[in-house]
C-alpha cells in the first residue's frame, strides 16, 4: 500500500484527532468518524501540497510555509533518540502511523480565497513541479479536480470557522 494523505476540516484539535487510527475520507459512517474530507492519495502535505500553497500565495516553497503542527501521535510521547525508537513496540503509531497534523490558518484562507477563474492556471503551474514531472505523467487536467476539491474544502472550513487537517497513513 502506498501513502495516503487525506485533507479534512474539523472544529478544533480535539475533534480532529477523534479515532486517529481511522481514515478520514470514508464511504460509510460505520467505517469511522465522518469528516468532510478529500482523499489526495500521494499528495504529501510538506511537498506537493505545500508547493500548491506557495503558488497560490506567490511565495517561494518552504516546508514551513504550511505551518504544520503534528497532533497525533502526541509529540510529547515521541522517542527522543534512536535507542528509544528501537525500543518502541511493534505497531506503535510513532513507527507506523497514522499521523494527524493541523495546517496554519493562512493555508485555509489562501485556498478559500482562490478565484475560480485562476484554478486552471494553478493546475498548469502545479503540474510542472518536480514531484509530478519526475514520478508521473500528471498533467493539469489530472490536478484540476483535486484543486477544486481542496479549494471547496477550505471554503467550507472557513464558512464554518473550522481548521484544515491532514491524516497521513498507509505506509
Amino acid at each position: 500500500m502506498g501513502a495516503i494523505n487525506e485533507y479534512y476540516r474539523a472544529m478544533d484539535r480535539d475533534a480532529a484527532i477523534v479515532h486517529p487510527e481511522c481514515p478520514r475520507a470514508i464511504d460509510t459512517p460505520d467505517e469511522g468518524p465522518a469528516f468532510d474530507a478529500v482523499d489526495a492519495g500521494k499528495v504529501d502535505p510538506e511537498y506537493e501540497f505545500c508547493k500548491l500553497v506557495a503558488l497560490i500565495l506567490g511565495e517561494p516553497y518552504s516546508v514551513d510555509l504550511v505551518g504544520l503542527t503534528f497532533l497525533y501521535p502526541p509529540p510529547e510521547g515521541a522517542p527522543q533518540s534512536p535507542e528509544e525508537a528501537d525500543a518502541l513496540p511493534e505497531g506503535s503509531p510513532y513507527l507506523e502511523g497514522p499521523v494527524v497534523a493541523e495546517f496554519a490558518g493562512r493555508v485555509r484562507d489562501a485556498l478559500a480565497g482562490v478565484e475560480n477563474d485562476r484554478l486552471l492556471a494553478l493546475a498548469a503551474q502545479w503540474s510542472t513541479i518536480e514531484e509530478f514531472e519526475i514520478y508521473s505523467d500528471t498533467g493539469p487536467q489530472d490536478l484540476l479536480p483535486l484543486i477544486e476539491e481542496l479549494v471547496g474544502l477550505a471554503r467550507r472550513a472557513k464558512e464554518h470557522e473550522q481548521q484544515l487537517y491532514c491524516w497521513m497513513g498507509g505506509w
